[in-house]
């Protein structure tokens, strides 16, 4: 995408994609944002657009701004129309805004991406977010393409018939995948996918959409389980040699582990008489108290539970589940703790959702139920207007996301707030 610079106002200023690509600022509209109903901009809200961001034209939606203390769609420049514009974070960022605009009639459905607030100040582009983590084995820096093409070659010939390591080949090169690559680079948190069968139909799933859904999966399913064996020699390789290593059930390539409960727990039970090292890790919708039972007492150290909501009624609107509700997923979670399992929620935020006074409420008896080591904050990648449709916009004023998070940290100061799983527990 062309990026084209302008003259700047001491004002946030709305901007806008041409046909071309080109992202223009219009000096005369002040921008706006959604955070659960449209409003001014604030410039407390945004932040210099992080490296590593993509700009994201959203086509068949104007971009709306404030002129003259009028909320005005900006559907023409020059006689041309223009499409509205996002920005996608990257990890270690979380979004406090969504973008403002107007579908025109035949948009089209977004992407999955998590859609940002942009707009043009003195200083170029600012983006609503605030930065929530930082860790450099996180970072494109430790995870060049050059390091992995060569430690894939590596692995290759050390596990040469083995399918789970082909498969994570596809997601560390075709998918970028980072937990992917570590099983290659031998460092930090390593992917073990295992699961191809899931009991919830997200709305926002990157790896398996519906038949008749207008949106596309970002990547493609594992087909079918890796063997024991398969399992257990990237497991025990990666946990004998990395320092504080992490081998983790759960991937985005995969569905839910806990529907190969019997597989894991045997696998475990293989990793642990092989080696006491580092940690392993689960990430689950934790539908299932019995078959996390299971992996406990096989000897999982930790979880991270994905939730979009502590409400039932959102929970379910988003996940779809098949078989469970959220009950089970609580149940789950205080089961955890009571073993002494460390235990992570994967939150899947969005501004006008998890801000919303009802959501807040709920989202704190929870915490105070259950003990919680660490809040992930993740941008809910998915359409906003779709998510909006299936949990509802709030009913009363949103906090604000800032808010919502400087809250958290003052009510629930032993709870770790980031975006990275790391030795936590």
């Amino acid at each position: 995408m062309a990026l084209k610079h302008r003259a700047s106002l001491s004002r946030l200023r709305s901007v806008f994609a041409k046909r071309n690509g080109t992202v223009l600022d219009l000096p005369a509209s002040q921008a706006a944002v959604d955070g659960g109903a449209i409003a001014a901009a604030d410039p407390k809200d945004f932040i210099p657009l992080p490296a590593g961001s993509l700009l994201l034209t959203l086509p068949g939606r104007s971009p709306v701004g404030f002129s003259g203390g009028e909320l005005t769609p900006l559907e023409h420049f020059e006689g041309e129309p223009i499409n509205a514009v996002a920005a996608a974070l990257p990890l270690g960022y979380t979004r406090v805004a969504l973008p403002a605009y107007v579908e025109r009639a035949g948009a089209p459905s977004l992407p999955l991406y998590g859609y940002s607030a942009l707009a043009w100040a003195e200083d170029g582009f600012r983006v609503a977010a605030v930065q929530t983590d930082e860790l450099v084995s996180w970072s494109p820096q430790s995870h060049s393409e050059e390091a992995v093409r060569e430690a894939i070659a590596l692995r290759s010939v050390e596990f040469p018939r083995n399918a789970m390591v082909a498969q994570l080949s596809r997601c560390a090169t075709e998918y970028g995948c980072f937990t992917a690559q570590n099983v290659f680079l031998r460092q930090g948190e390593a992917a073990l996918p295992v699961s191809p069968a899931c009991n919830a139909r997200c709305l926002g799933c990157i790896s398996e959409q519906d038949p008749n859904s207008t949106v596309r999966s970002a990547q493609e399913r594992v087909k079918n389980r890796p063997t024991e064996e398969e399992i257990c020699d990237v497991a025990i390789a990666h946990l004998r040699s990395v320092p504080d290593a992490i081998v983790s059930f759960g991937q985005g390539c995969e569905g839910e582990p806990l529907l190969a409960v019997d597989l894991i727990a045997r696998a475990i039970r293989r990793i642990r008489n092989a080696t006491g090292a580092g940690a392993i890790h689960c990430n689950t919708n934790a539908s299932r108290p019995a078959a996390l039972e299971k992996l406990i007492a096989a000897g999982l150290d930790s979880i991270r539970v994905s939730l979009n909501s502590a409400r039932p009624d959102a929970y379910a609107a988003y996940y779809r589940p098949r078989g469970y509700g959220f009950a089970d997923v609580v149940g789950s979670l205080r089961l955890a703790a009571t073993a002494g399992v460390a235990v992570s929620l994967n939150l899947l935020t969005h501004p006008g959702v998890t801000d919303d006074p009802l959501e807040v409420e709920a989202l704190d008896a929870l915490l105070r139920d259950v003990s919680v080591e660490m809040l992930q904050t993740r941008t809910l990648n998915v359409d906003p207007a779709l998510y909006f449709a299936a949990v509802g916009r709030p009913q009363s004023r949103p906090l604000g996301m800032r808010n919502w998070l400087n809250g958290l940290r003052q009510k629930f100061p032993q709870l770790r707030i980031g975006n990275f799983t790391r030795g936590f527990g």
